[in-house]
């Protein structure tokens, strides 16, 4: 069976058609390991893209801020990251027929896309940096002293996700673009607890200059 997501706020469906006159294939939410699955079962979705044919992979997510230069409600595109999750995607016997046992991830993220990502912001005035992402497990937001240390091992932003993808992604050859929405703020000094709901709202309200750079970036690969 094709995992479905258990989050009230992920949709769980997998969507066809067609975006800037370029065929596409997207989920409308994802899986985290927080949920309970594996990494295989997180990744599968990514196999079976593979499988019907895509040609780049793009990921968005939502993620706390660790630089203070980098504010709520602005964007970042994942340039590199640090997987602090406990488990690879690629743990297991190995099938060559879709990759290499040991895949290269000196340039996880595509250095083209990454370009004209913040091209297409710039041109449309949208707050958008280019940094890190730290991946760890959740559910749970981080305490000042992670933050701390987040931000000393030289990451940009932290969340629950896309690190598993972008790993099985690079295992197969696929292109990967990755964009996070900063929802909230983990500097230890000023830090102050936050609602789900918040983070929500931040993220809706960034969607549309998210959506837009993702629209254009399509359209024109």
């Amino acid at each position: 069976d094709f995992p479905v997501s258990t989050l009230e706020f992920h949709s769980g469906k997998l969507i066809f058609g067609t975006l800037g006159g370029v065929k596409v294939v997207a989920m409308q939410g994802r899986l985290h390991y927080y949920e309970g699955y594996n990494m295989k079962e997180i990744t599968f979705p990514v196999r079976v893209m593979n499988a019907l044919g895509i040609k780049t992979l793009y990921v968005s997510n939502a993620s706390g801020s660790l630089n203070p230069s980098f504010r709520k409600g602005d964007l970042m595109i994942i340039e590199d990251h640090i997987s602090l999750q406990p488990e690879n995607p690629l743990t297991g016997r190995n099938d060559e027929e879709l990759g290499p046992r040991f895949p290269d991830m000196s340039q996880p993220y595509n250095i083209g896309l990454i370009a004209r990502g913040l091209d297409i912001a710039a041109a449309n005035n949208i707050i958008c940096h280019k940094g890190v992402y730290v991946g760890v497990t959740g559910p749970n937001l981080e305490t000042r002293a992670e933050y701390r240390y987040l931000r000393i091992i030289g990451g940009d932003a932290v969340g629950m996700s896309t690190v598993p993808e972008v790993i099985v992604a690079n295992h197969m050859g696929l292109p990967v673009f990755a964009i996070s929405v900063l929802t909230d703020e983990g500097f230890p000094e000023e830090l102050k607890p936050v609602s789900l709901e918040e983070i929500i709202a931040v993220a809706q309200e960034a969607e549309p200059k998210m959506t837009l750079i993702l629209k254009e970036l399509i359209a024109g690969n």
